[in-house]
Formats: C-alpha cells, structure tokens, sequence
C-alpha cells in the first residue's frame, strides 16, 4: 500500500514503524495520530492519552485532541476557578460603581 502525500506526519515516542511509513519524524510535544491511526489503534491512543496530549488529525489539520481524565479534569478545575474569579472581580467592581442586586434585576427584567 503506498504512502499518501498529503498523509500527516504522526509523530510518536513509540518505534517509527509502528504506525504510519510518515511517522519516522520524532518530535517533543504532543503526539500526533491521523484520525484513520487513531480509530485503528485506539487502545494504544489511550496509552498515549495518559502520558500526554494526542493530537488527532484529518487532512493535516488538528481535529481533535485526547488528554487523561486526570488531565482533563484539572483543566476543567482550573478554568472553573478562573471564571468565578472574573465573576467576582466583576460583582466587585459593579457593586462599588452602585450596581445592587435590585438594580441589576430590574435591569434585567422583561419589558415586554
């Protein structure tokens, strides 16, 4: 079976042949795995999820991405902190500009 040219490059910590005749580039950084290698090879996607982020790719362009539940849930944990804290800087700055909870919903009611 030949070798599209248009085929992402896949790269891997694991051996070059073990994937794609492309794979032999090894880089740093997230690994990288063509949607048809990720489908193929899904439990070893799995694997390659718990060491790190697996770029999945479709006409070399990232399409999806797979992290650890671990990993996932610390983003998920992270950017919930971020965003109460905007919330409350926000309500901070609203109630010293005189913005009270009567106002904003009167503010915020139907005027239809």
């Amino acid at each position: 079976m030949a070798s599209d040219p248009n085929a992402p490059i896949v790269r891997l910590d694991y051996p070059a042949d073990r994937f794609s005749e492309d794979s032999k580039m090894h880089t740093p950084g997230p690994r990288t795995l063509s949607a048809n290698e990720a489908k193929t090879h899904f439990g070893e996607l799995l694997d390659l999820a718990q060491r790190g982020p697996v770029h999945a790719t479709r006409r070399n362009r990232v399409v999806g991405v797979m992290v650890s539940a671990a990993d996932f849930e610390a983003m998920r944990a992270f950017y919930a902190d971020r965003l109460l804290g905007a919330m409350h800087r926000a309500a901070k700055k609203a109630s010293e500009k005189g913005l009270s909870p009567a106002v904003l919903y009167q503010l915020l009611a139907d005027e239809s």
